[in-house]
């Protein structure tokens, strides 16, 4: 059997960098054959996934420039069925790609948002009177340097080399300890793993709506390691909450805070608890 890989493409994007990285891990544990499949976004990729037209899906959810990608968020309590079966940490360090001969002759700079985000500061010094215009991908923004001449990118090496595009920066991200947590979906249920991510929404906004919900982990020791909001799309001040336990949810303990808080959400969704792996 070959096991489908959809992720943000076209090729050289850093989320097809994780699932080469991924598939090679794969194919090295379980022998199974990969294949990957690009796509156009990253709701596309985890729309693809829960259509059942990929296997498995690799999205990015956290940069720790950054924080959160809450596309990948928004699209996973969206879609509500997709199982988290492992996380990956891909270390990330951006180029500026451009056939100009030099920063000065650069009139327009082209990248996805996350990237042109973990650059401000490079930006600012560098090109602080560029026009910053956001694409769906990196990749997809090497598309304007072949065409324009006083465009640039901002990408990976492998995509420069890929595309035969020359550099003038690297790396240009604000801190060089610049990393990417990406994650592995699928209708599979998850296993077991030293993570758990869900996600909840509250019945009304009022005093102690969060707090409750906060206690039951704090009262049986289980430690969050991230806790987040995003708007819920039906009313201003309607919000739904994204939280990372550092426990399996096959813990009794956990268990028991799972069924405690349920009594609390309004929905509950458990998107499934998995290790991480470090990608050289």
């Amino acid at each position: 059997m070959t096991v489908s890989i959809a992720h943000l493409g076209p090729s050289g994007t850093y989320a097809e960098a994780a699932a080469l990285a991924y598939a090679q891990y794969l194919t090295g544990k379980t022998g199974e054959e990969t294949m990957l499949c690009p796509c156009s976004s990253i709701s596309q990729t985890l729309w693809t996934v829960a259509k059942g037209d990929a296997n498995i899906g690799v999205v990015p959810v956290e940069n720790s420039i950054e924080g959160s990608v809450t596309m990948t968020l928004d699209t996973l309590w969206q879609i509500g069925c997709l199982q988290i079966q492992q996380a990956l940490i891909l270390p990330i360090a951006h180029a500026l790609i451009s056939q100009a001969k030099d920063l000065a002759n650069i009139q327009v700079v082209y990248s996805h948002p996350q990237a042109l985000a973990q650059c401000q500061g490079w930006l600012e010094k560098h090109l602080s009177d560029v026009p910053l215009i956001a694409k769906n991908s990196t990749t997809e923004a090497l598309q304007y340097v072949r065409d324009e001449s006083h465009a640039a990118a901002i990408a990976s090496l492998r995509a420069a080399e890929l595309y035969q595009l020359p550099v003038l920066a690297h790396s240009i991200n604000d801190y060089p300890d610049n990393c990417t947590k990406f994650l592995v979906v699928s209708l599979q249920p998850s296993g077991s793993g030293k993570y758990t991510s869900l996600g909840f929404s509250v019945p009304a906004n009022v005093p102690g709506a969060l707090a409750k919900p906060l206690a039951i982990f704090a009262d049986r020791g289980i430690n969050l390691s991230r806790i987040e909001s995003r708007p819920s799309k039906r009313s201003l001040g309607d919000y739904l909450f994204f939280m990372d336990l550092e426990a399996d949810s096959d813990q009794p303990s956990v268990q028991l805070a799972l069924a405690e808080l349920k009594t609390f959400t309004e929905t509950l969704k458990v998107f499934g608890s998995y290790t991480l792996l470090n990608l050289d």
